[in-house]
């Protein structure tokens, strides 16, 4: 295999678990996060003890603040960055970036205000690179522990999806790859939102049934966007879409879930979110989708619910009443249409 030099852009909890794994299988790993006091405790203890506490670093794992050095002979540069930020760490680094190296995004959303999902962000800032999105059900904390996962590596090269799976296969971590570049990113996205919703569900206290109505009922709306979208029906189906959807909707390691639940008990959004105390990327990605709805004019009563009880100070109970009482549906005729995506090359 291959060794390559890797920048991860972004040392929260998932920046941190996949520099674990390069670092396992071979590759030279820089960790580059704003926080000097974060750099040297790394250094100095070899733990990244805001996120992932309980995870001995290795040595050959280089944490670093100076965003020019990160950057430096980079191949493969991996963006671990809150979605919402992204574009500001693009735009002013974009001279730091090298012409030939590959572009892993790992974040899931869709940028407020622009509704554009990463890889458009990354065209619009930095022009043409080799892009590849890694997305799936994978919580950093059980990654980071080595225990047994799957991915998805989408380009619409087959040959850049095939080099982020043979840079992150090993025997605890398994990528398939793909080449619905928008369905991947777009499902990595929406699940936050219907995550949320099922953490309200858990909050008020309404039970299993449910939740599987919303998580399924969610996936329908998940793939009804993507398929205006120029999405497959098959993304959704998969790691990306309903794999990542259960594991977001039913763990306790989800921020958005957990969120969910603290409003569900009746605390406001930013009381929430002060004691997730971490981002929660499907509360700005909860508003992004809700334009994204009306533009495409299509119907997302579950987004729109969520919406309307983040921003718009409605009452979960009144939300969920309203969605059990509209108008009767023939489940059959809510079919999305089914659009195979192929690879380019």
């Amino acid at each position: 295999m291959n060794s390559y030099q890797v920048t991860i852009l972004g040392a929260g909890s998932w920046g941190t678990a996949l520099a674990t794994v390069l670092n396992k299988n071979g590759h030279n790993v820089k960790l580059w996060m704003r926080n000097e006091d974060q750099k040297e405790n790394i250094l100095k203890n070899r733990v990244n003890h805001a996120y992932l506490p309980d995870v001995l670093l290795s040595e050959k794992i280089c944490p670093e603040t100076n965003i020019k050095k990160a950057l430096k002979n980079a191949e493969v540069i991996i963006i671990a960055i809150p979605t919402q930020q992204i574009r500001e760490v693009l735009r002013e680094n974009k001279s730091l970036f090298p012409e030939n190296a590959l572009i892993i995004n790992v974040s899931k959303g869709i940028e407020k205000n622009t509704y554009f999902t990463i890889s458009q962000i990354i065209k619009e800032e930095l022009g043409s690179y080799d892009f590849c999105v890694v997305s799936g059900p994978s919580h950093a904390e059980e990654v980071a522990m080595k225990l047994p996962t799957t991915l998805v590596a989408a380009s619409s090269r087959r040959i850049l999806a095939e080099k982020a799976q043979n840079m992150l296969m090993n025997e605890y971590l398994r990528v398939y790859t793909n080449p619905d570049v928008t369905g991947v990113e777009l499902a990595g996205a929406l699940k936050n939102v219907i995550a949320f919703g099922a953490g309200v569900i858990d909050g008020i206290g309404y039970g299993d049934n449910a939740k599987a109505a919303l998580m399924t009922r969610g996936i329908t709306e998940m793939a009804r966007l993507g398929s205006v979208m120029g999405s497959s029906l098959n993304t959704f189906a998969g790691l990306s879409g309903i794999g990542d959807l259960i594991v977001t909707c039913t763990s306790m390691h989800s921020r958005n879930r957990r969120a969910g639940i603290l409003v569900g008990q009746g605390k406001s959004m930013n009381e929430a979110l002060e004691e997730v105390g971490m981002v929660v990327e499907g509360v700005s990605t909860a508003q992004a989708v809700y334009e994204l709805g009306k533009k495409y004019q299509i119907d997302l009563p579950i987004t729109s619910a969520i919406y309307q009880v983040l921003y718009e100070n409605k009452n979960v109970e009144e939300a969920v009443l309203h969605l059990m009482t509209r108008s009767k549906k023939n489940e059959m005729e809510e079919i999305v249409e089914y659009r195979p995506v192929e690879w380019d090359v």
